[in-house]
């Protein structure tokens, strides 16, 4: 086993103690790409964890060369990515949560602009980005998707999942996902590793459980499409995995006739979902249940501001 613990003082009281974890496996050649997109910030009150599951390549050199900027890192064999990002949350003590790929990252701005929304508004208990990105393997953006408002009533009908009988293609991005340590711990303090890949989706059913998901009209992090991840290489048996968690949490699956509405309704009214115009069309979509309001925060031009979007 190999470990290294760097202790950065009392906690900073200008903004949010952060927590970061980053599970790793193998990834060198794109771990010092992620972890820069971290430290890079130079986030005043960051606590970063880099728990490796006992790589064989370039990573243990990488970590022990980043290893002072770290709050803590270890490099031991796991039972996974998802027990490695428990492992990593157990020691962390931060205000506010996340974990972030060792293939991934994160924007310039990220933790800064997540920080200032959580203080600006207390009851907001979890968030994520209605702008996903994703990467190329050389790290360049290639695509800048829209979610659109999402709610839980909406997710729980499949309007986050992109299965086969689902009329919803818009995933809540887990590299642009935060949440408040409080509402991690109502929600039990753990993922699910009964779900070997699909235990992100099975955590936010859970959190949809407490709080509602506010859209942030901002990008914050992407995934890198390279084509070696357990979610592409074993797709299906992820969306089986989801298919599962929805079965267990929500109304799924959609009939066919739903399914095609909502499906046709969301390629109509996708330019207009994150605001919400009252207007009697809208007002009857949402008496009939078909369209569900969902909160935005996004920037007016001076401050952060709480709106109303939709979803489908």
């Amino acid at each position: 086993m190999k470990s290294a613990v760097h202790d950065h003082g009392e906690h900073t009281r200008m903004r949010p103690r952060l927590s970061v974890v980053m599970p790793s496996f193998n990834q060198g050649k794109f771990l010092e790409d992620a972890i820069r997109s971290v430290l890079d910030q130079s986030y005043e009150n960051l606590e970063y964890i880099v728990v490796d599951g006992g790589s064989t390549d370039e990573s243990l050199d990488i970590l022990q060369a980043y290893g002072p900027q770290l709050t803590h890192w270890v490099s031991e064999p796991d039972k996974g990515q998802y027990d490695a990002i428990n492992k990593g949350f157990a020691r962390t003590t931060g205000d506010i949560m996340a974990w972030l790929n060792s293939d991934d990252k994160y924007m310039p701005w990220t933790l800064s602009l997540v920080a200032d929304i959580f203080a600006a508004f207390p009851h907001v208990e979890w968030l994520t980005s209605v702008r996903p990105v994703l990467w190329n393997e050389q790290g360049q953006p290639t695509k800048i998707d829209c979610t659109g408002g999402i709610s839980r009533r909406s997710f729980a009908k499949g309007g986050n999942f992109s299965g086969k009988r689902s009329f919803g293609r818009r995933w809540i991005q887990q590299e642009s996902t935060f949440w408040r340590r409080s509402l991690w711990e109502r929600s039990g303090a753990r993922l699910d590793t009964n779900y070997p890949l699909a235990a992100d989706f099975e955590l936010w059913a859970r959190l949809f459980q407490h709080a509602d998901l506010y859209g942030v009209d901002a990008i914050l992090g992407g995934f890198r499409m390279h084509g070696d991840q357990r979610s592409v290489l074993q797709h299906e048996r992820y969306l089986q995995e989801c298919e599962q968690i929805l079965v267990r949490n929500g109304h799924w699956p959609c009939s066919l006739a739903e399914s095609l509405l909502r499906g046709g309704l969301w390629t109509m009214l996708r330019p207009w979902s994150l605001t919400l115009p009252p207007s009697p069309f809208d007002r009857m979509l949402t008496a009939m249940g078909l369209l569900y309001p969902a909160p935005i925060v996004a920037w007016s031009g001076n401050n952060w501001e709480l709106t109303t979007g939709f979803s489908l």
